[in-house]
C-alpha cells in the first residue's frame, strides 16, 4: 500500500448537519462521545497501511486542523503524513471548490508530487470499518481504470442513491441517479457477480455508489485536466468516462452509513448503544478506530440509573437517570434529571468550582446539565450551559424551527442545542 495515496474530502459547508456546522468542519463533528466523523477515514487508512493522507476542506476548518494535529502524527522515521489542504486561491484559480472532482483538480500540482500509482478517494462524513487493501488489490486484478466501492441494496432503499448496472465481469456500464419506478427495476444486476450469494442477489438486486474511488494516477490526471467544466466525481467524470474506461465495481457488504443530515446523525449515535450487537462497533481491537489521546480521568457516577448508554470518558454524573444515549466527555449532569434517547456532546474543559458557584450573572447557568433537568430526543453540542428545572422535550413536535437566539433548532422533530447556548433555568422546550 505504499504506493497509494488517499484523499479524504472534507465536504462543503455541511448545510443539512447545520448547527452542527455552525462553528466547525463537517469531519470534524463529535461522534460517539469521544471522537469525529473524519477518525473513520482516517483509521480505515492507518488499519490499511495506506499512511498518505490528505484532507481536502474549505469551511470552519480550525477545529478540523487542531484535532488533526493534535493527534495523526508520525514518527519522523516514516513518511507517512495526515495533512490539510484548504481551498486557497491562485492565479489560475481565483474560486472556492465546485465539487468533489473540483477540490481534488486544484490540488493537482501537489498530488503530483507523490511517488504513488493510485489514488484512494474517500468521504469525510461515512461511518463504516472498511479493509482499503481488498478494495484495491481488486482494483489492480482487474486493471481497471477506476474501481467504485458500491452496496448492494433492496427495493426500499435503492431509489435514494445513485444506482449501477455491471456486466458479468463487473464492469460499470450505466448509471442513474436516484431512479424510480419502472427506471428503478432497469437497474437490476445480479450481484452474485461480485460475491453474494443466490439468495442476498434475490434480496438486494442493485447496487450503490458508496462515494468511494480507486483511480489509475494517469487516469485521474487526464480525466481532470481534460474535463475542466465537470466538477463532480459521481455525477459527472465518472460516469461520462465509464463508456472508454474500464470502471470496475467492488463490492462492501458491511455497515455503511452516510451520515448528512441531522437524522442521520442522530440515529447512527444512539445506534451504537444498541444490545448485544451493535450494527457498528468500536471495540474492534483489529481494526481500532484512532482519536485525540486526553489524560481525562475515570467517568464518576453516583448514585445513577443507567441503561443502554455509552459514557464517554471524565464525566460526573450525580444521582440521574440515563437511558438509551451517548454522554461525550466531560459531561456534568446533576441530581434529578433524566436524559433519553439523546445525544449529549460533553465539553472542552471542566469548569473550576468557584466559577461554577459564581453569583455573576453571565456565570449563574454553569457548563453541563443543571439539577431536575429533562431531555429526550435531543442533541446538546459542546459546552452548552443548561439550567435547572428546563424540559427539552419538543413539547409540541414541532418539526423544523431556527431559534438561534434562543440558544437552538429543531431539525428533523430533533432539538439541536448550539454548541456555548445557554439555557435559563425554568425553560421549556
Amino acid at each position: 500500500m505504499k504506493r497509494v495515496l488517499a484523499i479524504i474530502l472534507g465536504g462543503g459547508a455541511g448545510t443539512r448537519l447545520y448547527p452542527l456546522t455552525k462553528l466547525r468542519a463537517k469531519p470534524a463533528v463529535p461522534l460517539a462521545g469521544k471522537y469525529r466523523l473524519i477518525d473513520i477515514p482516517v483509521s480505515n487508512c492507518i488499519n490499511s497501511d495506506i499512511y498518505k493522507i490528505y484532507i481536502l476542506t474549505q469551511f470552519n476548518s480550525a477545529s478540523l486542523n487542531r484535532h488533526i494535529s493534535r493527534t495523526y502524527s508520525f514518527s519522523g522515521f516514516h513518511e507517512g503524513f495526515v495533512e490539510i489542504l484548504a481551498a486557497q486561491q491562485t492565479p489560475e484559480n481565483p474560486n472556492w471548490f465546485q465539487g468533489t472532482a473540483d477540490a481534488v483538480r486544484q490540488y493537482l500540482w501537489m498530488f503530483n508530487e507523490s511517488d504513488v500509482d493510485e489514488y484512494l478517494i474517500l468521504s469525510g462524513d461515512h461511518l463504516y470499518r472498511m479493509d482499503y487493501c481488498d478494495f484495491i488489490q481488486r482494483h489492480r486484478e482487474t486493471n481497471a481504470d477506476i474501481t467504485i466501492s458500491v452496496l448492494p441494496m433492496d427495493d426500499a432503499r435503492a431509489s435514494d442513491f445513485g444506482l449501477m448496472k455491471i456486466n458479468q465481469s463487473g464492469r460499470v456500464v450505466d448509471f442513474s441517479e436516484k431512479p424510480k419506478g419502472d427506471a428503478l427495476r432497469q437497474m437490476q444486476v445480479d450481484t452474485t457477480v461480485l460475491g453474494l450469494t443466490a439468495e442476498e442477489a434475490i434480496a438486494k438486486p442493485y447496487i450503490a455508489s458508496m462515494g468511494i474511488y480507486v483511480f489509475k494516477k494517469e487516469v485521474l490526471f487526464d480525466l481532470l485536466r481534460n474535463a475542466t467544466e465537470q466538477t463532480d466525481f459521481g455525477k459527472e467524470i465518472i460516469p461520462n468516462c465509464a463508456k472508454d474506461h474500464n470502471v470496475q465495481a467492488y463490492l462492501f457488504n458491511g455497515y455503511w452509513e452516510d451520515i448528512g443530515t441531522i437524522r442521520s446523525f442522530y440515529d447512527a449515535n444512539l445506534a451504537l448503544t444498541t444490545q448485544p450487537h451493535p450494527p457498528f462497533s468500536f471495540y474492534d481491537e483489529k481494526a481500532p478506530i484512532y482519536t485525540r489521546g486526553r489524560s481525562l480521568p475515570p467517568s464518576k457516577l453516583l448514585d445513577c440509573t443507567i441503561t443502554e448508554s455509552m459514557i464517554g470518558e471524565g464525566c460526573i454524573l450525580k444521582a440521574c437517570q440515563i437511558h438509551h444515549s451517548v454522554l461525550g466527555i466531560r459531561s456534568r449532569v446533576e441530581s434529578g434529571s433524566v436524559i433519553q434517547d439523546s445525544l449529549l456532546m460533553g465539553a472542552d474543559y471542566y469548569q473550576p468550582f468557584t466559577e461554577r458557584k459564581s453569583d455573576a450573572p453571565s456565570d449563574k447557568v454553569p457548563i453541563g446539565i443543571g439539577a431536575n433537568t429533562t431531555i429526550r430526543s435531543a442533541i446538546v453540542d459542546k459546552n452548552a450551559r443548561i439550567g435547572s428545572n428546563v424540559k427539552i422535550i419538543n413539547k409540541d413536535g414541532v418539526e423544523e424551527a431556527a431559534r438561534e437566539e434562543m440558544g437552538f433548532h429543531i431539525r428533523n422533530g430533533i432539538v439541536v442545542v448550539l454548541k456555548n447556548a445557554v439555557i435559563e433555568d425554568g425553560t421549556v422546550i
